[in-house]
């Protein structure tokens, strides 16, 4: 290997080449994950416990206590939530169901932090060791996803609304890339048809993206590493996320909409995929988001889906 040299006028000095940079401690990643592990471990036990007891308490503690442990995960993960818009509130006592993208775990973190508001998951969840846990003690609501049952689980989570909660789903039904947004299914829009003696939910599309790794816009080469999709295996792949600094998502709120402005359950899920599509296609491509459009508008002004 061969050194540059540094020309000495002096005469009678020997030209020395400059010593090779130390490499650099390559061992601190590792230590990070770990750290990271142990901390969300440990933060996990205490609040388990505490949401536990919430649980057997009526109104907003379990709700309030499972967003700080949502949004404390994140922190511990050494990940900054940027949020444009505002979440949609109960109005005229309308519930809300929030339809966002799903490209990895970190989405509950991410969603869980910010909104108040119970997820809606795959059966499978429900088995997971650990997980199924914190999943149930945040009143996750499972669904199989066969047809059998589809109505079964529409009454729950109607249920769940009727009660005073609002819901996340992940109406793509799977988690993707991260390079695109997936077709929703309009089966999980069946929760907000019309029916006698309750007020019909307004869904607020949500498009969730994560930006930056180590301080940097993330790329077509970078954005993998949050990802979690297919057969990937959750602990490598949270190992391997863990030993990552400078980590951010940002979630743009958008708009709420009626689902009374739309024809039918497949225009009204055809219509949300697509906001939530170019949202976050704009922020992939880190392009200003116009705040002024996000600002919620009347809902009878939503127009029809055509």
């Amino acid at each position: 290997m061969k050194f540059p040299t540094r020309r000495v006028r002096q005469p009678g000095l020997i030209t020395v080449p400059p010593a090779p940079e130390a490499p650099r401690f390559s061992g601190r990643r590792p230590v990070r994950a770990v750290r990271r592990g142990l901390s969300i471990l440990l933060w996990t036990v205490p609040m388990g416990l505490l949401q536990a007891g919430m649980l057997l308490l009526p109104g907003r503690p379990k709700v309030v206590v499972a967003r700080l442990y949502w949004a404390s995960l994140c922190r511990l993960m050494g990940m900054q939530v940027r949020v444009i818009g505002a979440p949609a509130r109960r109005l005229d006592g309308r519930p809300v169901v929030f339809a966002s993208n799903h490209s990895s775990w970190l989405d509950i973190l991410t969603l869980g932090g910010i909104l108040e508001a119970c997820f809606v998951a795959k059966q499978e969840v429900g088995t997971w060791p650990l997980v199924s846990l914190i999943a149930r003690l945040g009143r996750t609501v499972f669904v199989s996803r066969r047809a059998a049952n589809t109505l079964h689980e529409r009454d729950a989570m109607r249920a769940r609304l009727d009660g005073g909660d609002s819901l996340i789903l992940f109406p793509e039904g799977t988690s993707s890339d991260g390079s695109r947004v997936l077709p929703f299914r309009s089966v999980f829009f069946s929760v907000v048809e019309e029916r006698a003696g309750s007020p019909r939910p307004v869904v607020q599309p949500v498009s969730v993206v994560y930006d930056q790794l180590a301080g940097l816009p993330t790329g077509r080469a970078s954005r993998p590493v949050f990802a979690w999709y297919g057969d990937m295996d959750l602990a490598s792949h949270f190992w391997r996320l863990a030993q990552h600094r400078g980590l951010r998502a940002t979630v743009l709120l958008h708009a709420p909409l009626d689902p009374a402005a739309y024809p039918s359950r497949k225009a009204l899920a055809l219509a949300v995929q697509q906001v939530v599509a170019d949202g976050a296609a704009t922020l992939r491509q880190n392009r200003p988001v116009r705040v002024a459009a996000l600002a919620p508008a009347p809902i009878a002004e939503q127009p029809a889906f055509a």
